[in-house]
Parts: structure tokens; C-alpha cells; sequence
């Protein structure tokens, strides 16, 4: 055995995200497109915006829930972390997750960096206090911006996720038409075949602002209904590779054991296999 890779559900090695900021009322538009192309996405709400739109339980429950959607925590009043002191950033975390998870009637653990995040720090703020804090309020990730990741990979540390691009990148269509032809078979040379993940962003607004939805429906019309992508939300994808990151290997690495809740899905030297949860296979 030389290389082992982790899969997505049902043995995919694709991925795709969306990640959409504020909770304006142009979600509600959005969130009807990703339905028609059977996309998943992360809508990140703060407060202020949030009770603006007035959003009910009710329509957040139709709208964004019942779909798949995810909805995540986008600061109380959204202030960059980076620009305030911990226990400042504490706050601004924890009320919003309070009144997301009050409106919501479910658990909110998601977020997206809310103005500059965490590309600008002052106040004498670190980003290991930012971390910190962010999992002691049991925050499972951080979407940051500042470069887009157009190599399509999965984040080394989920508290500064970067995504691919935003959907007004002046490549946007090449980054899809290259995401959409990468090969990730087993023919192709085994170190090469990485899971990969395209995570849009952006502010549903903008597509009023510029009178362009025809844009972000042309996007969703090239990553649709491909067999080999899963379409997820960025808990999802985060919750699945903190899963595939706990699997227990035996000291020779040929049998692997499954702590989790999750089926995890594993290419094996170019062959698929998948671990059910509680199960040791061999490999």
C-alpha cells in the first residue's frame, strides 16, 4: 500500500460550496437557485442585518433549513475579529450564535469572518486568540478571504478556510471549466489524486447591484448534476474531514478502525473502499 486518500460520500472526489454573507432578503432569491440546481450552501447571518430583514423562524425553517441549507454565525454586529480585543470578539461571536441558534432552533457551530476578519490585526489581538476563543465558544470553522485557493484544496486549518474565489473573480468560469476537468481517477498518478473542494463566496446583493443572477445561474448550470461532485455545506464538508481525520490506523497500516458516526469513504491505492461506524477493515 503507497497512498491512501480520503473520498467523500460514496467514494466522490469532488467537492462544492457556497458561502454567502449578512442574511439580506436577496438570499431568500438565492437560495431558490441553489435549489433549482441542486446546490448546498452556508448562509452567515449577523444580528443587525438579521433583524433588518426580519427573517421569521418559520421562513428561515422553509427558506434555508428544510432545503439542506446551513445557516452560520456572521457577527453580532459585524466586527472584524481581528480589530478587537478577545473579549470583544467573544461577544460579538456568542450573541450572534445566541440569537441565530434562538431563531433557528438548532445548533449553530459554523462562521465566516465577518468585515476585514482576521487579515488585519490590531488591539493587540493575535490569530491564536482569535482560534482560541473561537473553539472555547465551540466554533467548528472560520471562513477567512484574503487569497483566493485556486488549487482547489481542502484547508490545513479550518479557523483560516480560504475559498476558491468569489463568484465576481474575473476567472470564476475558468476556475469551474478547470475544477469541472480535473481527473481524479485511479489512472492518474497516485500522489496526485487529493480530494478537492470549489467554494464559491459572496453577497447575494451584489446580483441586484449589478443586475446580473444570470451570473450565478450560469455557475450552478456548469456544476450541476455531475455524479462525481458532492454539493454540501461548509459544516458538512468540515464535519466529514474532522471524521476522516479521526480514523485509528494499526501500527503497520493495514487495518483501520471507525470512531465516528460518519461512513467514511477512502481511495486505497486507486481502489475505493468505505469504513461504516464502529467498523475496523482491512485495507
Amino acid at each position: 500500500m503507497r497512498y491512501v486518500f480520503m473520498r467523500y460520500p460514496h467514494g466522490r472526489a469532488k467537492a462544492v460550496t457556497f458561502s454567502y454573507d449578512d442574511g439580506v432578503k436577496q438570499d431568500q432569491r438565492l437560495a431558490a437557485i441553489f435549489d433549482q440546481y441542486g446546490m448546498k450552501a452556508t448562509f452567515n447571518m449577523n444580528n443587525e442585518c438579521l433583524r433588518e430583514v426580519n427573517y421569521s423562524r418559520e421562513q428561515l425553517q422553509d427558506i434555508f433549513l428544510s432545503k439542506g441549507h446551513e445557516i452560520a454565525v456572521h457577527g453580532a454586529m459585524h466586527r472584524a475579529n481581528g480589530r478587537l480585543r478577545p473579549i470583544e470578539g467573544i461577544r460579538e461571536v456568542l450573541d450572534n450564535r445566541l440569537e441565530l441558534e434562538e431563531r433557528c432552533g438548532r445548533i449553530i457551530r459554523g462562521m465566516a469572518y465577518p468585515d476585514s476578519g482576521i487579515r488585519k490585526l490590531n488591539n493587540g489581538v493575535s490569530y491564536e486568540q482569535i482560534r482560541q476563543y473561537l473553539q472555547e465558544l465551540d466554533i467548528a470553522y472560520a471562513r477567512t478571504l484574503g487569497g483566493d485557493n485556486d488549487g482547489f484544496e481542502l484547508p490545513g486549518d479550518f479557523y483560516a478556510w480560504m475559498p476558491s474565489a468569489h463568484h465576481d473573480n474575473p476567472q470564476i468560469m475558468e476556475y469551474v471549466d478547470q475544477f469541472l476537468a480535473l481527473d481524479l481517477s485511479p489512472a492518474v498518478y497516485r500522489a496526485s489524486r487529493a480530494p478537492r473542494l470549489l467554494y464559491i463566496w459572496g453577497h447575494s446583493y451584489e446580483f441586484d447591484r449589478k443586475d446580473n443572477w444570470s451570473h450565478i445561474e450560469e455557475i450552478c448550470q456548469r456544476l450541476a448534476h455531475h455524479e462525481e461532485i458532492w454539493y454540501a455545506t461548509n459544516m458538512e464538508i468540515c464535519e466529514y474531514v474532522q471524521a476522516y481525520n479521526s480514523l485509528r490506523y494499526s501500527a503497520n497500516g493495514k487495518m483501520v478502525y471507525n470512531p465516528t458516526l460518519l461512513e467514511i469513504w477512502l481511495d486505497v491505492d486507486g481502489t475505493l473502499c468505505s469504513i461504516k461506524p464502529g467498523e475496523t477493515i482491512c485495507l
